[in-house]
């Protein structure tokens, strides 16, 4: 890597001053005139920004300045103790129209190892919650939801861990969760903890159910994005367009990470699903 006389690498620098030169706006998500939704990851680090406040107000106001459909969240409650759900849910869904996809766990608990997914318009018909492997404790949500939008989509919602031996576990975990939706758009969404893409990575594993993974964006540190620690990957290749972060001044100093979104294009949005006919919200 080429290094310039004050020691910092080239790549380094050179961000540097893009972020100099363009001080942050909200960046589009390629829609392509097609009817769709917006899809989005987010690790909110539970709620403290990079300037070390402890903000839940904050937080809610990038999560609705990304205008996401379906936003899937990590660190949203307190690691420890009755992990207790760390924002105002019933702001957000005021003033963002977000509702919560419910899971069973502590009652105080917005999610499940602090995994939340909301999403905007539309009904949940099938959540599952799963523990995943590994020397932290990690989990992962599998949600399935009918959208008003036209079509239906499952999210698999997931924290990976910090050892590369945790992760490889915590991806084959999540395969076998996928193994029989495979006829469903599908989506993985969270923060994977890993920025390689090269044999020694777990995400390698992911290349048998999504084929070749998508380039990723780099979205941490928020301060200057060098790793592409979060993730929005597909099932099918067409149905997603390019990943996008969402550089914001607000979003750099909100969370150490900075949300990542793209649109969606879903196969019943001509309005050839039953979404409206098939039932009830319910959690298993």
């Amino acid at each position: 890597m080429q290094k310039f006389g004050n020691g910092l690498p080239a790549s380094i620098l050179e961000r540097l001053r893009m972020r100099r030169d363009h001080p942050g706006r909200v960046p589009a998500v390629e829609r392509g005139g097609e009817p769709g939704v917006v899809v989005a990851s987010y690790n909110v680090h539970k709620c403290i920004g990079t300037d070390g406040r402890f903000d839940p107000e904050r937080t809610g106001r990038v999560i609705h300045e990304i205008g996401a459909d379906v936003i899937a969240l990590q660190e949203a409650d307190k690691r420890f103790g009755n992990r207790e759900g760390l924002l105002d849910l019933a702001r957000l869904e005021r003033e963002a129209e977000l509702t919560l996809v419910p899971v069973f766990g502590k009652a105080r608990a917005h999610g499940w190892h602090g995994n939340v997914v909301l999403f905007r318009r539309g009904m949940v018909r099938d959540v599952h919650q799963f523990r995943l492997p590994g020397l932290e404790p990690r989990g992962a949500i599998m949600t399935e939801i009918d959208l008003e939008a036209g079509g239906s989509i499952r999210i698999v919602a997931a924290h990976f861990g910090l050892l590369r031996h945790s992760r490889a576990l915590q991806a084959r975990a999540i395969l076998d969760i996928m193994s029989d939706s495979a006829d469903t758009p599908t989506l993985l969404m969270g923060d994977l903890n890993e920025w390689r893409l090269n044999d020694r990575s777990a995400l390698a594993l992911f290349e048998e159910a999504f084929g070749p993974l998508p380039q990723a964006v780099p979205s941490f540190p928020s301060r200057l994005p060098l790793l592409a620690l979060d993730r929005i990957i597909a099932n099918r290749s067409d149905i997603v367009s390019p990943v996008t972060v969402h550089d914001t001044p607000l979003a750099r100093v909100a969370s150490d990470h900075l949300p990542i979104k793209a649109f969606v294009r879903l196969a019943g949005a001509d309005g050839d699903t039953d979404a409206q006919g098939r039932g009830e919200r319910r959690a298993a």
